[in-house]
């Protein structure tokens, strides 16, 4: 889907920002960048929509070097999510929605259709905030209609440039909830900028950590906890192990959760580490007590466990 071969950007002072990256973001796929300030992650995300230019090597998105594609093609087919929410203070929300579907020449009964899907998904009853303006929002209302005015004319590839990094801890947690059922349903190929390790492990289906301009590793939630390439990763992650019990995170089977079926199955005495290496693979687990079904074990559920353990640090031990 995305892929870059040899990618360097050079500033006129000489200095590199990212040097010779090399790596593929794949179709579908919510795909993390993380690292302290100035390891390239912000850089490396703009330069996918071309807001920077790269110095050496080649981007490539679905075959098609992004230097030939045309400028307005190429960012209308990307959505954008800044931590600066960016809204039009002059205009409506269903205004700062349509921007894009209106440059592409939407009819006006689809766009309001539109408008009125995407803020019925993100909690917002349209009949309510569909002429409100941006000062009439909270900050995290704000940054709602920020993510779906990306969505408005059905991008496949959003860029998100630490997007929550500026709200309190509820509005974020609720965020990142509502992102992550977003892209359940719609299943578009997410490139998020974070400096969070924790929301990184809530939100990635995989995870690249970047040090100096350089990719130090690419991997998975799990790979990065338990097998991490150096010190560097050791560190940043935090060098912890989770003392995490597995039935915290099962959700039993009641009258309204039914069993999962075509999927792992694992007793209740299976290990967490064997869990979470499954969950690499599985988006659900069953999980059965003397040949019974008593639960489920999902993927999201569990990087919000973990991501809990890791904000608290009460059950964490070196």
């Amino acid at each position: 889907m995305i892929r870059f071969e040899q990618v360097s950007k050079q500033f006129p002072n000489g200095t590199f920002a990212v040097k010779s990256l090399d790596f593929e973001i794949k179709k579908g796929e919510f795909f993390v960048m993380i690292g302290p300030s100035g390891s390239g992650k912000t850089t490396t995300l703009k330069m996918m929509n071309r807001l920077i230019e790269l110095s050496k090597g080649w981007v490539w998105i679905n075959g098609k070097k992004i230097s030939d594609y045309d400028i307005n093609e190429l960012r209308w087919n990307i959505g954008y999510v800044l931590q600066q929410i960016a809204l039009f203070p002059h205009m409506t929300i269903a205004e700062n929605i349509a921007v894009v579907p209106e440059l592409k020449n939407w009819s006006k009964e689809k766009i309001a259709a539109r408008i009125d899907d995407l803020l019925n998904m993100v909690g917002l009853e349209p009949s309510v905030y569909r002429n409100r303006k941006p000062s009439e929002l909270s900050g995290g209302q704000q940054q709602r209609v920020g993510v779906i005015r990306a969505l408005a004319a059905d991008p496949e590839i959003i860029l998100m440039d630490e997007p929550f990094s500026a709200l309190d801890p509820f509005s974020r947690e609720k965020l990142q909830d509502d992102l992550l059922e977003i892209q359940r349903k719609l299943k578009k190929t997410i490139v998020f900028v974070t400096h969070d390790m924790h929301e990184a492990l809530k939100l990635g289906d995989r995870i690249c950590l970047m040090k100096d301009g350089e990719i130090v590793q690419v991997g998975s939630p799990h790979d990065l906890l338990t097998n991490p390439v150096n010190d560097f990763v050791r560190e940043f992650v935090g060098n912890r192990k989770l003392s995490i019990h597995l039935e915290e995170l099962i959700t039993p089977i009641t009258g309204e959760l039914e069993f999962v079926s075509d999927t792992k199955t694992i007793s209740l005495s299976t290990p967490v580490d064997e869990v979470l290496e499954h969950l690499a693979s599985f988006e659900h687990i069953s999980v059965e007590e003397n040949g019974k079904a008593i639960g489920n074990i999902s993927r999201q559920n569990a990087m919000k466990v973990m991501s809990r353990y890791l904000r608290e640090g009460g059950q964490i031990h070196e």
